[in-house]
């Protein structure tokens, strides 16, 4: 039996509650915690905007150590037809025999502006940075036994020198603890040398903001996917052929994005990436970063190869939004209850969802149904 099978929300949360071992006991209901909510989450609180949450799947995953497992993804939207788009999107890579992913922890960042006093003083300001790394390092452990600095890459202009600091901070997406150490470090920094911070936040993280730089450098979790869609899944799930995709992708995804400027060469990372990190708790406004990214598909007979990177995927199973009662329901879902490696699963979660929306978009605008399916799933029609 699938989701399709069952009519009531009773239903369908009973049927995941099975398949995943997982109690929902508050998904549906107003179940913050006002006394946490208002003092970790959200200040001047007066209520909860409710968001509906829908279940996609199963999605067939094999990850970077050949594990294969099925997942049921949860989707909170006001956007009819998403989930399911992304359900049809799962189905057909699920019956092509699972998306295979990788994923490698980049570290969050936070990059601080200094001023000196000119270019050699800048250059020579540098060159200290890579002498005392280990001193750096040591400083920002004092901050958090959870969080260890990575590297560090230095851009200068002027009398103004940029300094990006790659953290990892464990199970938390960490932002605020990559503040915190940076700051320590900044001090520490200022005391040693004389040469004064700006700012802490000097737009070189580059953080919740679509920029080349973690583009091409990578920031929090660098995410890659791909699945080999076989001829009778393209035709009798996806309803299309591998070259009208193939032919959508080259119009849309590359030259469409060349021609407006974009720094998103796909069809819709965010409307994926938003309904998730909305149901696990993750910052929404990482949302920016996670719409860059690239999609590629190729023919092969009459299969096609297609593939997503994403190249800052900004993700935790821990502090934030994560630990609201709905939230903490959406991880336990996933199978994420904060152990080893669960930071790098979500993001693996993230990619195979995305990899599944794309392909269910890309085969609808190829057969010319995407207003239909709008009308129908978006208006109740």
């Amino acid at each position: 039996m699938t989701l399709k099978d069952f009519y009531t929300i009773k239903e369908r949360r009973q049927f995941i509650e099975k398949e995943t071992g997982t109690n929902l006991t508050t998904i549906g209901n107003y179940s913050l915690d006002d006394i946490q909510a208002s003092s970790k989450n959200c200040e001047n609180m007066i209520g909860a905007a409710q968001i509906p949450l829908g279940i996609a799947g199963p999605l067939r995953t094999i990850n970077y150590k050949l594990r294969t497992k099925n997942y049921y993804i949860p989707l909170a939207t006001t956007e009819g037809a998403l989930v399911a788009s992304v359900n049809r999107g799962c189905k057909a890579v699920t019956q092509s025999g699972g998306v295979y992913v990788e994923v490698e922890d980049t570290g969050i960042t936070r990059g601080p502006v200094f001023k000196t006093q000119g270019l050699k003083q800048s250059l020579e300001f540098k060159k200290w940075l890579d002498d005392h790394f280990k001193n750096l390092q040591e400083i920002a452990q004092t901050t958090s036994s959870h969080l260890a600095l990575k590297k560090l890459g230095t851009r200068l202009v002027g009398k103004y020198v940029y300094v990006r600091f790659y953290f990892d901070t464990g199970l938390a997406m960490g932002m605020n603890m990559a503040t915190i150490a940076t700051t320590a470090i900044a001090d520490y920094i200022e005391n040693e040398t004389g040469i004064r911070c700006l700012s802490i936040a000097g737009n070189f993280d580059t953080d919740k903001k679509a920029a080349w730089l973690n583009f091409i450098s990578g920031r929090g979790k660098k995410v890659w996917a791909e699945v080999i869609l076989p001829p009778d899944v393209l035709k009798t799930t996806l309803k299309t052929t591998a070259q009208k995709i193939y032919d959508v992708w080259l119009g849309k995804c590359l030259l469409g994005s060349i021609m407006s400027g974009s720094l998103g060469f796909n069809a819709h990372y965010a409307n994926i990436i938003a309904a998730l990190f909305i149901a696990t708790g993750q910052d929404p406004s990482h949302v920016v970063e996670g719409s860059m990214g690239v999609t590629t598909t190729e023919v092969i007979e009459d299969s096609l190869h297609v593939s997503i990177y994403i190249p800052s995927c900004i993700v935790g199973v821990i502090g934030g939004g994560t630990a609201l009662e709905t939230q903490k329901e959406s991880l336990s879902i996933l199978g994420l209850k904060g152990k080893s490696e669960d930071s790098l699963k979500l993001a693996q979660i993230v990619g195979a969802a995305v990899l599944a929306g794309e392909i269910s978009l890309l085969a609808s605008l190829s057969q010319g149904s995407l207003a239909k399916a709008h009308k129908k799933l978006g208006r109740g029609k």
